[in-house]
Parts: structure tokens; sequence; C-alpha cells
């Protein structure tokens, strides 16, 4: 009997909100190539994703090294065979860590190459600089038809959607006055200043969105 690792972490909101992504995934990614997630944290998003959108190839990524066992204990736990080990990444490198050669030893690719970047709940717990380092690097990388999927909180029209909204977006500043719930305005301002044009929005479970852009130029 196998001795799995106990490095896997457990996020209670991903078991919620993990069937109404894969749906909207299910519609907006390209129907082959390589998924790169950024920031996978506990690695539970990838270990379900993977296996049900096949053929696809998905490679988490996280620059916390405690994030990246867990995703890699969860993926022992629960192998895919298009499911890449998890590679460090920082999105506010100048250049990433898949852009190197042989980054993902597991997967050729030149033969299956990244056409879609997912981002789950990061920019809102991170610094801004992170969000200008994801469109940054979506536009290094996408190919022309890419997409980058986003999901969170978001501001819109500068107003949040629900007073639940607005209270964690005000514990989110007292544990770091540069995290917060993001006016997706400015959001999409910069992707287009990446060439990256919003596609669609899309209303999801306990007020928050997905958000579908897709590089143009």
């Amino acid at each position: 009997m196998t001795k799995f690792s106990d490095a896997r972490q457990y996020a209670p909101a991903t078991q919620r909100n993990r069937q109404p992504i894969l749906e909207v995934l299910q519609q907006v990614l390209p129907p082959t190539g390589t998924v790169l997630e950024i920031s996978s944290g506990t690695g539970e998003h990838a270990v379900f994703f993977a296996p049900q959108l096949q053929p696809r190839f998905w490679i988490p990524s996280d620059p916390n090294p405690f994030a990246r066992a867990s995703i890699n204990a969860w993926r022992e736990h629960c192998p895919a065979a298009n499911l890449a080990a998890a590679i460090a990444l920082d999105v506010c490198e100048p250049i990433w860590t898949i852009e190197q050669p042989g980054a993902v030893p597991t997967i050729d690719l030149q033969h299956a190459a990244i056409q879609a970047i997912v981002n789950i709940n990061m920019i809102h717990i991170a610094p801004w600089s992170a969000c200008l380092g994801l469109m940054a690097g979506a536009q290094r990388i996408l190919p022309i038809g890419g997409i980058l999927y986003l999901y969170g909180p978001f501001k819109q029209g500068g107003q949040h959607t629900a007073p639940s909204n607005a209270a964690f977006d005000q514990s989110l500043q007292l544990q770091n006055p540069t995290w917060g719930v993001r006016n997706l305005d400015e959001v999409v301002d910069v992707a287009r200043a990446h060439q990256l044009a919003l596609v669609k929005t899309i209303a999801m479970p306990a007020n928050n969105l997905s958000v579908i852009f897709q590089l143009r130029h």
C-alpha cells in the first residue's frame, strides 16, 4: 500500500468552486495544448481539472515551496497522465521560469505549446505588481488567440458587488495594505495595455467572477 506524502494542504473554498470553474474552463479553453496555472496554491484545483480537461496538458506553479510540496503530494495521490509536477514561478519576475528551455521536463512544450493561462484567487491576495506581472507574462507567452482566465472577487464600477466582498476587502487590507479586491476596470485597462482583450465576464457563486481575456496582437 503506497504511503502518500503528508504535505497535502486543503482549501475549503476549492471544494465549493471547482465544479463551477471547471464548467467555464470547458467552454473557454482552447481544445488542445498546454494550460499554465499561475499560483496553484494547495494543488486541489490542478488534480481536479487536469483529468477532466484532457487532451490538454496542465502545468501547476507557485512561488511558495510549501505550496509546491502540497501540489506534488496531491499529484502523487491523484495522478493524471496530463498533469505536470509543480514548477516555481513568480509572476513579478521579468522572465518566468516557464520561458526557460527544459523548464517542464515531463511535457514537450515545443509540441504542446502553452495556449492558456489560468489564475484563480491570486490578484487580490498579492500586491498590484503581481497583476502587472501576470499581464506582461501572458503577453509574452500566449500565442495570438490564447486565453487568460481569472477567477475571484472584483469591484465593478469601483464598487463592491456585495457586502461580503467589502468585508473581505477590509480584512485583506488589514493583513497587508498592498492586498485588496481589485477594480475590474483597472484590471481590464492593464490587460488591454498588453494586447489582452476582455472577451466576457461570467457571474460565479459567492459573488465571484470568471474574467476571460484573449491575446489579440
